[in-house]
């Protein structure tokens, strides 16, 4: 029996108690944004420090200004130095009332289709994720005494609130967890047989725009035909920045996109994700997304404009005739490829100051500007890790972009210098941040599998 064989063994000798490990951490209400569950979330990161100690590890649970981080390491036999990264806080439970059981306490139970599942908040995001990385050094520390390749973790408490005290963290230590390579498992398979990598994150620009027109709202019996309307102006305004292909017209904006490789595109086309599968269980049947593209590229890879509210004039019961004196909207981007958003939010406040009549005035405010993440088609560990994730689950590991964002990624390739594989374990039926949220217990356990098959892939140099 070869190494990885005698690993793979242990793992599923070992799967109850990988479970019973797992429950122990879940039971710790770890709701990061709540200041009341401070201590849990300290006793969070003690307990994940102290597991990782049981197996060898070297562990800290080090303070930030908000709740602290924890660096584990061990030296391996050889290969690469990975920086696994992963987060022990989750998301509150509310509405509690719409919870089956309590979600602090972790249960199995089985779905109308025979599946197993792990259900408790941070079941899937990101404990029982986590949970399989950590599970995976276990077997391996219990068959070689040893890891396979050097690790540093990097287990931090406030991903669900933005992991605002983290990235001053990196920076602070940034020659500590400079390595060759981060691994995040805080992502999603392609569905229940199709394992996947994600290779970009969408970053994001989210603006408030606000016209006004007269200095008050005006009777629109008196008024109409002559006074500027502000809604009009507006909707006319932000109407302009699709044509009728769907591609954005504001000057600049796909600055820095680029087409997918020919054997990527070729591998997403060949998932067959249509409009009907997409589109059809929300009521809707065709896609307003770029002409020409495939639909999973319209959703993951390429960049878009959306309106997201727009208020102004009467809105209450009944009828009020008014011109309204101004109208306001909010307007967010989804970034991809090297698209720098600062150039973004600039082009778009062009866009909108080049078309407002002289008598009319604008005004911007800001919620948030995060850049997108491309990580390397040419990296070996994406290769190597795409060969170990097909010889588990028989399939071939589909390479896909996420249209949402793990905030310290784009740090681990900006600060650090350091390309992630990001492989996760989650469907979309797992409920994250929702009620009853939950976790195959077959992904859990070829979650485990899976990372100890990419870890020997890694070491082999």
């Amino acid at each position: 029996m070869s190494t990885l064989d005698a690993v793979l063994s242990r793992i599923d000798q070992d799967i109850d108690q990988s479970v019973e490990r797992l429950f122990a951490l879940l039971r710790i209400a770890s709701i990061s944004t709540d200041p009341a569950y401070k201590p849990q979330c300290q006793a969070a990161a003690e307990h994940v420090a102290a597991d990782l100690d049981s197996i060898g590890f070297t562990s800290e649970v080090r303070p930030t200004a908000g709740h602290p981080v924890v660096v584990a390491k061990s030296n391996g036999a050889g290969g690469p130095h990975v920086l696994f990264y992963g987060h022990y806080d989750v998301q509150p439970v509310d509405p509690l009332n719409l919870w089956k059981t309590p979600p602090f306490e972790p249960r199995i139970d089985t779905l109308p289709d025979g599946r197993k599942i792990i259900v408790a908040r941070g079941a899937c995001d990101d404990k029982g994720q986590a949970m399989t990385f950590i599970e995976a050094c276990r077997a391996y520390k219990a068959v070689t005494g040893k890891l396979p390749v050097s690790i540093t973790t990097m287990i931090e408490g406030e991903e669900e609130c933005g992991s605002k005290n983290l990235f001053d963290f990196v920076k602070n230590n940034a020659d500590e967890f400079k390595l060759d390579l981060a691994l995040v498992c805080d992502t999603a398979m392609w569905d229940q047989k199709t394992p996947a990598i994600t290779t970009s994150l969408r970053g994001l620009v989210y603006e408030d725009v606000k016209i006004t027109c007269a200095d008050r709202d005006l009777h629109s019996g008196v008024f109409g035909g002559a006074a500027q309307n502000p809604l009009r102006l507006l909707t006319k305004i932000l109407g302009a920045m699709w044509d009728d292909d769907g591609r954005v017209t504001i000057p600049g904006f796909y600055d820095g996109v680029k087409d997918l490789p020919a054997d990527i595109k070729a591998d997403l086309s060949a998932l067959d994700l249509t409009e009907e599968k997409f589109l059809g269980p929300i009521g809707l049947k065709t896609s307003v997304g770029e002409k020409g593209r495939l639909l999973i590229e319209q959703i993951t890879t390429r960049p878009t404009a959306e309106i997201n509210g727009i208020i102004g004039g009467y809105t209450g019961e009944g009828a009020k005739t008014v011109i309204p004196g101004e109208a306001s909207a909010k307007v967010s981007f989804r970034l991809v490829g090297s698209q720098d958003p600062f150039k973004v939010r600039d082009a778009f406040r062009a866009f909108v100051r080049a078309r407002l009549p002289a008598d009319c005035k604008v005004e911007f405010g800001n919620f948030g500007v995060a850049p997108p993440l491309q990580l390397s088609f040419d990296n070996p560990a994406l290769t190597k890790a795409r060969a170990a994730l097909a010889d588990e689950w028989g399939k071939k590991a589909v390479t896909v972009g996420a249209g949402g964002s793990i905030p310290i990624v784009a740090d681990f390739k900006n600060e650090l210098g350091m390309d992630s594989l990001l492989v996760g374990f989650a469907l979309d039926d797992d409920r994250v941040h929702s009620p009853n949220e939950k976790f195959d217990l077959k992904c859990y356990h070829k979650g485990i599998r899976s990372w100890a098959r990419i870890l020997h892939a890694l070491a082999e140099g």
